[in-house]
């Protein structure tokens, strides 16, 4: 079943203290699909998530779940149809992998409630989809990297929302685990429908595995679309500053970037 939950900014800006970071943004999130935000450090990417989940008050502009300002909204009422994922979430010390799982079922609670027969279904769930079973009573602080970032989207999935926003879910991860978080999201989607937003630097890896991509510069959005229509060698170039060669992967058929650095501009030349 897809996510029918429509998810946009509207004229959005943002900043720090005297420093604006987005300016007057303007975006709508496909509902059902995974979008992949992309761009230079610092180009407000993160920011952008972070006011989407209302972590951060916009200067001006709206960030609108279904038509409703998620700043307006009760926190439990939009922790129950979003969830969010933040860049290196930092665990209690001791805290097993049950429990912080468990956590994610905090919106579903209400004041002197008891723990339910659902909410055991969903942590259990969210446990066996991402084959964090094994690891149940484990210290999150005694786990691999990998292992960890899948007990934190064990937790996001328990949550059971229709929308789930990730802030470079793969750093820090080698190679291999960043292929089996961004598997396991794909999953996700797949068979849940659940709409997925997530930032990344690696720019193959978001043409592979996103439906969607947004290109950021500046604060603004530089392109948006399909992986196939977004990833040019000049999209490369503006938003990066980069020189590149753009293929098709061989593997997934997506756009492959290939850059070219000082020491190769010569036999590009040449080429």
């Amino acid at each position: 079943m897809t996510s029918s939950h429509t998810l946009e900014a509207n004229q959005l800006s943002l900043g720090y203290g005297d420093r604006l970071v987005v300016d007057n943004l303007s975006l709508e999130i496909p509902p059902g699909k995974i979008t992949a935000i992309v761009g230079a450090n610092a180009c407000g990417k993160s920011t952008l998530l972070r006011s989407m989940t209302r972590l951060l008050s916009p200067r001006s502009g709206h960030v609108l779940l279904d038509g409703k300002s998620v700043h307006r909204m009760p926190a439990k009422e939009l922790a129950r149809e979003m969830g969010l994922l933040p860049q290196s979430p930092i665990a209690p010390e001791g805290i097993t992998v049950a429990d912080l799982v468990g956590r994610g079922r905090h919106p579903h609670q209400r004041v002197m409630s008891r723990w339910t027969r659902q909410d055991d279904e969903a942590v259990a769930a969210a446990l066996e989809a991402t084959e964090t079973l094994e690891l149940a009573e484990r210290a999150v602080d005694e786990l691999s990297g990998g292992q960890r970032q899948r007990a934190w989207i064990a937790m996001a999935l328990a949550q059971e929302t229709d929308v789930l926003l990730l802030d470079e879910p793969t750093t820090f991860l080698d190679v291999a685990h960043q292929v089996e978080v961004l598997d396991l999201l794909t999953d996700l989607n797949r068979e849940r429908g659940t709409t997925i937003v997530m930032v990344l630097h690696d720019l193959n890896l978001a043409a592979r595995y996103a439906d969607h991509l947004v290109a950021m510069v500046d604060g603004g959005v530089h392109a948006v679309g399909t992986p196939g229509a977004v990833f040019t060698v000049d999209m490369v170039r503006a938003v990066f500053g980069l020189e590149s060669a753009v293929i098709e992967d061989p593997t997934s058929g997506t756009p492959l970037m290939l850059p070219r650095g000082r020491y190769h501009a010569e036999r590009w030349l040449q080429g």
